[in-house]
């Protein structure tokens, strides 16, 4: 079974009026957290029409970073992505804060084992502030686990 994600993550608020202003949707994640996920729709609406991989993402849409730089001046935003299939696959984060790029870009490549801080999802979340618990690490604290496909973060 697959796992695909890319999506941005920030304070619930913050994320809402982002959302809002994009005619896209968002959901709470917990700990005062919310999720847009990068649909293929929010992705083509926001697109600059630049080719390549921004700052190593396969799904950052062109100059799409500079506007998270830009929202990142109210309070910091992430932004992740992860694709596994039958428990292979890669995953990236990065953070932006007061304007500017704060973590990263992390990623980890397929066949690459997650370093001792956590993987990079978990560390770009870490940097917004969201705790673990449980013995699990930050991606479980806000069940980043419970859609396997980007868009139905979406439905």
């Amino acid at each position: 079974m697959g796992y695909e994600l890319r999506a941005v993550i920030a304070g619930e608020e913050l994320l809402r009026t982002i959302a809002r202003d994009l005619s896209a949707a968002d959901t709470a994640l917990g700990q005062g957290f919310s999720l847009m996920p990068m649909t293929d729709d929010l992705f083509d609406s926001v697109t600059s029409g630049d080719s390549g991989r921004v700052l190593g993402f396969w799904g950052l849409p062109g100059r799409f970073d500079q506007r998270l730089a830009e929202w990142s001046a109210a309070g910091p935003v992430a932004f992740v992505e992860a694709d596994y299939f039958g428990g292979v696959g890669e995953q990236r984060a990065a953070v932006w804060d007061g304007g500017a790029l704060e973590l990263g870009p992390l990623g980890i490549s397929e066949g690459q084992r997650f370093p001792a801080d956590g993987s990079p999802i978990s560390q770009a979340l870490r940097r917004l502030g969201v705790a673990a618990s449980g013995g699990g690490d930050e991606f479980d604290a806000v069940r980043l686990g419970r859609h396997r496909r980007c868009e139905d973060w979406a439905g």
